[in-house]
């Protein structure tokens, strides 16, 4: 199986999903890697170093697609992507599929496979981390009175309190924000369902400013808030939310929800996808920052979280084949969005309201 890179073309992207690490490895092992010139080089990565690797370089897009079985990426393919796709591809991205009927219609009209990383990780998207990290650090940037904030520092200095952070999620995402938040000295109120996410969280913090609550008293905290964080991701096919549009004439006018999950009309339902452009836009009154690319602001650094996470997939994948990889490996089947022109992602099923092949019934009934 021959493996192939592109370049992402998503604006505002500039991580690579392989780094010359990894395309060494796999050429030594005998794949064959080729790699669009320049994938790599908003992430400090230059074609030479690739070259070094030994991968095939490729001036285009096409080229990439037309010389390569298995497609790594970052982000889901877009319609200027479309035309390259084969039913002998194995696309191994963020797929998004259940938000994005358009792709999945193409997927399924080539008949291509498609695993989605997001669902692949255990602990979310390989990349959530940072999503949470920095995420934290652009809604603090809002806190301060220039950009519409409380004018609160993010220390307690001089008497006056430091400002005031509501968390809510304490996954991968959650985790990310607290790191940020609670290593300078900002006062977090975090919130979850899980009891037992949050007595890890308060005992791995104890030291800190920070209170841990359930899900349900939420709405008790709302009107202090200088910023809110969402790091919920939540399902397509729901139709409630945690902050309603009616809950914002609770909060102060100078609050700002940064909604790192970025579900739209998902957890906050007053939520849009923004970009790096244009980050963000008043609703109600109340600002939100909804970047839905957020770790493309440091692709140096999630590049090489994200080859690293995805990198043992990628061999299982290109050693096993794709659905063979899914029956060995339970994340791998998680993300498994298509194939042979069937839907197999649930959430997507019952978002869009189509019909969906279980993803076990469809492994075992391909195996046979």
């Amino acid at each position: 199986m021959k493996i192939g890179v592109p370049k992402e073309v998503k604006p505002g992207e500039g991580r690579v999903a392989m780094l010359p690490d990894q395309v060494k490895a796999l050429v030594e092992t005998g794949y064959d890697v080729v790699v669009q010139k320049g994938a790599g080089q908003a992430s400090g990565v230059a074609d030479q170093d690739y070259a070094g690797a030994d991968a095939q370089m490729a001036d285009t897009g096409k080229d990439v697609f037309g010389n390569a079985e298995l497609i790594i990426k970052v982000k889901e393919i877009i319609p200027e992507e479309y035309e390259f796709l084969r039913p002998e591809h194995v696309i191994f991205t963020n797929v998004h599929g259940a938000a994005n009927r358009e792709q999945i219609d193409k997927m399924l009209e080539v008949g291509l496979t498609a695993i989605a990383a997001e669902e692949t990780h255990p602990y979310g998207s390989p990349n959530s981390a940072l999503a949470g990290e920095v995420g934290a650090f652009e809604g603090l940037r809002l806190v301060f009175a220039p950009h519409g904030g409380s004018g609160r520092h993010f220390l307690n200095h001089y008497g006056a309190p430091a400002a005031e952070a509501l968390v809510i999620g304490l996954g991968g995402v959650g985790q990310g924000a607290l790191r940020t938040l609670l290593k300078l000295g900002v006062r977090v109120k975090a919130f979850d369902i899980d009891r037992g996410a949050r007595r890890r969280t308060l005992m791995q913090w104890e030291d800190s400013p920070l209170q841990v609550f359930d899900i349900s008293e939420l709405g008790n905290h709302l009107a202090d808030a200088d910023v809110i964080y969402n790091c919920v991701l939540w399902p397509k096919d729901r139709d409630d939310h945690l902050v309603f549009r009616s809950d914002l004439a609770k909060l102060s006018p100078t609050c700002v929800i940064v909604d790192i999950s970025c579900d739209p009309a998902g957890a906050i339902e007053t939520s849009r996808a923004t970009t790096w452009d244009d980050p963000v836009y008043t609703e109600e009154g109340i600002r939100h920052f909804c970047v839905d690319n957020i770790p493309g602001a440091v692709p140096v650094t999630a590049s090489a979280g994200y080859a690293r996470d995805l990198f043992d997939n990628i061999k299982l994948i290109a050693g096993l084949g794709a659905l063979e990889a899914c029956r060995q490996s339970p994340h791998l089947a998680k993300g498994l969005t298509c194939s042979a022109g069937e839907l197999i992602l649930a959430e997507a099923g019952r978002f869009q309201n189509r019909e969906f092949t279980p993803v076990d019934e469809f492994l075992q009934r391909s195996s046979a």
